[in-house]
């Protein structure tokens, strides 16, 4: 095999554990990711814009897009896989690291304790966001067809009727009550 692909190889592995051990999502690692992939003459300025751009617009995780992206520009289809496996062993290790010490105090009192804090801060956030996310809507109030709609989501929740069912439902609802708004 020749030596310069396994280096890119190589390269492209050590790229994304960096990356990857350094930040924690995939849009906190754009400005990293530039600098190690255009910077260090992998891919060009207009080939990353298009990276960045398709990882926005395909769904899935960001960060494991724009491995593919950039290993599959560098490197082809072995390019692909290294960029991958460098992406995906840094939260593999920490969430098995993380696992194992839960796991291992899972018994003590403080770890208790530690887990029944974590259980009101998880909630707060998620609050805070539907909040925002509600608010992005620019809604000024909150009127019967927005309660309408929470109430017949969180019934669907209770149902167990899978999520992205619940979202389509509720999209098609909005259109039917708000979609006789006039544009301006």
């Amino acid at each position: 095999m020749n030596q310069s692909r396994v280096s890119i190889w190589f390269r492209l592995f050590w790229m994304f554990l960096k990356i990857n051990f350094l930040s924690t999502s995939g849009p906190a690692s754009v400005g990293l990711l530039y600098r190690e992939s255009v910077d260090k003459k992998m891919m060009t300025e207009r080939e990353f814009v298009e990276a960045v751009g398709f990882s926005n617009v395909l769904p899935g995780s960001e960060a494991l897009k724009l491995a593919m992206f950039v290993g599959y520009s560098a490197g082809g289809f072995p390019g692909t896989l290294a960029a991958l496996l460098g992406s995906v062993f840094p939260p593999a290790f920490m969430m098995l690291a993380v696992a194992a010490i839960v796991q291992k105090y899972q018994g003590e009192a403080w770890m208790q304790g530690f887990m029944d804090g974590l259980g009101p801060a998880v909630a707060a956030l998620i609050v805070v966001v539907a909040w925002e996310l509600f608010r992005a809507g620019s809604r000024k109030k909150i009127d019967r067809r927005v309660i309408l709609i929470a109430l017949l989501s969180a019934g669907a929740y209770w149902l167990a009727i899978p999520s992205p069912f619940v979202l389509l439902g509720a999209g098609l609802l909005g259109v039917m009550l708000y979609g006789r708004r006039s544009r301006t």
